[in-house]
């Protein structure tokens, strides 16, 4: 039986979908670098066909956004091996904002390689995870008691990676959301003052955000070990927040689900039940 590849498998969303399509019934294959069903590295392509053997369809993830890689070489390159393998359907975990046409967005050669594909396919472009704040970036400074980000005022409608899982798990397995590009957001834009009041009054915990200065941040980030112009790109990501860049609401989760997305509020009333921020 042909089955459902879905790369980065382990990582915050690939983990939510390959969940969802098991308890649909669906053969499905995960492949990360570690821990996948099968082994999978974008920088080495000799990894690429036996995971792509007996697939129907990929969900496409690209982890390295940094500056200057040759961006060529890795979606582009395997979405063309991927549809020569006999992959029919491609849904793309993309970003906000990247079909801008001035836009030099690094995951913007991706989007035209799956457009330009032949096949089915479905562009997902969320907005910044709220999982952010329980498993990944956000989540030490959240259990430190201070989020410093260069934020200000900003707002942004943070997506529940959840609802971003069970809109790939359905453009992975029905017709109708082929051809089509969803921008998932939450159903309002907050602030991350708001953001971490919230998960303060769900755990008990003192929790802060402290706007500081983008230069500040991004001199942080290098003395963690981050690169440079890594650090940089990520800094301009938030101080587009702060310039109000990031406060659009998308109707893309209720257009793919018929269910409006999921509110902050409710993210963060799991997420401290799960015991995310104990």
């Amino acid at each position: 039986m042909k089955s459902i590849l879905v790369l980065g498998g382990t990582g915050t969303t690939g983990r939510r979908i390959a969940r969802r399509l098991t308890a649909m019934g669906q053969p499905v294959r995960t492949a990360s670098r570690t821990g996948g069903d099968v082994h999978f590295d974008l920088d080495n392509p000799a990894t690429w066909a036996p995971a792509l053997d007996g697939a129907a369809a990929v969900y496409l993830v690209e982890p390295n956004l940094q500056p200057g890689m040759d961006r060529q070489a890795r979606i582009p390159r395997l979405v063309a091996d991927a549809v020569a393998a006999g992959v029919r359907r491609l849904v793309l975990l993309s970003a906000h904002g990247v079909g801008r046409a001035d836009d030099s967005h690094p995951l913007k050669a991706a989007e035209q390689a799956v457009r330009d594909s032949g096949v089915h396919w479905t562009i997902l472009q969320p907005d910044w995870f709220a999982q952010n704040f329980s498993e990944t970036f956000w989540l030490p400074g959240v259990l430190a008691g201070t989020l410093a980000l260069p934020t200000g005022d900003g707002r942004t409608p943070f997506v529940d990676a959840e609802d971003i899982a069970e809109v790939a798990a359905a453009a992975l397995t029905e017709d109708r959301h082929s051809g089509q590009t969803y921008q998932l957001t939450g159903p309002q834009a907050i602030g991350f003052g708001e953001a971490t009041d919230l998960i303060a009054a769900a755990t008990g915990r003192t929790v802060r955000h402290l706007d500081v200065g983008p230069d500040v941040f991004a001199d942080r980030m290098v003395a963690q070990g981050v690169p440079a112009d890594v650090a940089r790109l990520l800094t301009s990501l938030l101080v587009d927040i702060r310039d109000g860049r990031g406060a659009g609401v998308s109707d893309g989760v209720e257009r793919a689900l018929g269910r409006p997305p999921t509110s902050f509020r409710d993210f963060v009333a799991e997420a401290a039940a799960a015991g995310c921020w104990s």
